[in-house]
């Protein structure tokens, strides 16, 4: 930097007076510039003015920084050693297109300026600049990007309820979990999805990908629960011709299928120890090796993973590796079961009803008496559950009105036969209660355990674990 700010551009203002930017808010400010002296005394306004400051003091560190940190805005010096400014702010917007930057440029170069304004800066100052203009520019920024945030989280709520996923509610928790996807989607690290079966993981997966930049790419899931290890590699990385008996011509693998899209993890606490290890490896490296190649193949995928599981407790228990768990979990997010949104309940039934009224054309809708049943469950399969609730009472009624006795008897209480054998002052503790409502599903549809599943509103995988738990043969 060569042209120099006046002394009395640096008084700081005092906060006690009134003076703190009102719209700060999480706002993460980055100045780069090349002079400790400029650098110390913007950092220091900026921070008096309630605002979150780092500093860098060249363009290589600048780039670094925002790969490692939350960075909402970057303050940028045109004349800088090495790397430019201006290629500097080329490859910012080409790594984190969300970030806004701010250029800063000597007096008389202005035409630089406004170079940078059509390569995409928000904005620009020359100096020397004053404190005002350094608070007046921050304060514009804070509210264009506080702007757009809402913007975003509004066209993701539209998303959801014109069926972008069955993700439906107006549970303040779930505006959280709206803003959280919103800054995922257009984030290029792994995210971690977690929460019990049911709540709709694949969903807020699905949402992720398709707001984000690579919507047009392909979005590719796997149950790493439901394939055997052998079958999970050879899907994720693929096989050359003759790779294993079978292999009678060679498969592109899917980490490499999604070239520039994303991949979605489902169940990723299910994989094999030493699967995880390839897995780690082809995110770290950015590479795969297919089953019986000796070569490696350059990939490019976002991953997106899931579990219901304490992942916590299975690095502890040696069943995930600890590696591989912090490199998903660098973003992560958490979907509340839904009994803890019931207020949530009726909008999702009534969403749920239409969608079953469209496709049937017969329109159906709850009593009172009804709702007040499914507002009083617990619902352990989660939404899925009341999804397959629903659809079974359209299935079994013939009336356009569904009262409770339509709704199944885990719902509106115990079953008959239960209740003949035990006492009503017996309690049974939760576990039991489950153990006992799945084995009496499947006696009742004569074994056929998909189709409990699907009735139980849980998926085939949790179903076939709880079974080996209760030491059923399968």
């Amino acid at each position: 930097m060569t042209a120099a700010m006046a002394p009395t551009t640096f008084a700081v203002p005092n906060p006690q007076r009134g003076e703190r930017g009102d719209r700060a808010g999480a706002l993460n400010l980055l100045i780069v510039d090349d002079e400790r002296s400029v650098r110390d005394a913007c950092r220091e306004i900026a921070t008096a003015l309630g605002y979150h400051a780092s500093a860098a003091e060249s363009a290589e560190q600048a780039l670094r920084l925002i790969e490692s940190q939350n960075v909402d805005v970057v303050f940028l010096d045109l004349k800088l050693p090495g790397t430019g400014g201006l290629e500097a702010m080329r490859q910012i917007k080409a790594r984190r297109p969300d970030i806004e930057v701010i250029v800063v440029t000597g007096h008389g170069t202005v035409e630089s300026a406004v170079q940078a304004m059509k390569a995409g800066a928000y904005d620009y100052v020359t100096k020397p600049f004053s404190m005002a203009e350094l608070k007046l520019l921050l304060s514009r920024v804070s509210v264009h990007l506080k702007l757009k945030m809402e913007n975003r989280v509004l066209r993701e709520k539209i998303k959801s309820k014109q069926g972008f996923g069955s993700i439906i509610g107006r549970a303040p928790e779930m505006d959280k979990l709206y803003r959280i996807i919103a800054k995922a989607a257009h984030s290029i690290h792994p995210v971690l999805i977690l929460g019990e079966s049911g709540t709709g993981k694949e969903m807020v997966a699905r949402a992720i990908h398709h707001s984000g930049p690579v919507r047009d790419k392909p979005f590719i899931p796997v149950d790493c629960g439901s394939l055997v290890p052998t079958l999970i590699e050879s899907e994720l990385f693929g096989y050359v011709k003759g790779a294993f008996t079978g292999a009678v011509q060679a498969k592109e693998g899917l980490l490499a299928i999604a070239e520039g899209g994303t991949v979605f993890l489902d169940e990723v606490g299910e994989l094999p120890v030493d699967l995880q290890a390839k897995l780690l490896r082809a995110l770290q490296e950015k590479e795969i090796r297919p089953v019986g190649s000796t070569k490696y193949l350059p990939i490019n995928v976002r991953i997106l993973a899931a579990t219901n599981r304490d992942l916590d407790r299975a690095v502890t228990d040696g069943s995930f590796r600890r590696d591989l768990y912090f490199r998903l979990n660098v973003l992560s997010l958490r979907i509340l079961p839904l009994r803890e949104r019931r207020q949530d309940v009726p909008l999702l039934a009534t969403n749920f009803l239409e969608r079953l009224s469209q496709s049937s054309g017969r329109v159906r809708e709850l009593t009172d008496d009804a709702m007040k049943a499914l507002l009083a469950y617990d619902w352990p399969g989660n939404v899925r559950e009341l999804e397959n609730c629903l659809e079974r009472c359209c299935a079994m009624s013939s009336g356009a009105v569904i009262n409770t006795v339509d709704l199944p008897s885990a719902i509106t209480g115990a079953s008959p036969r239960l209740a003949a054998v035990m006492p009503e002052s017996r309690i049974l503790p939760m576990v039991e209660l489950e153990r006992q409502t799945i084995l009496n599903t499947i006696a009742q549809l004569d074994g056929d355990k998909l189709m409990a599943a699907k009735l139980l509103g849980i998926g085939k995988t949790t179903l076939y674990r709880k079974l080996k738990e209760y030491g059923v043969e399968l």
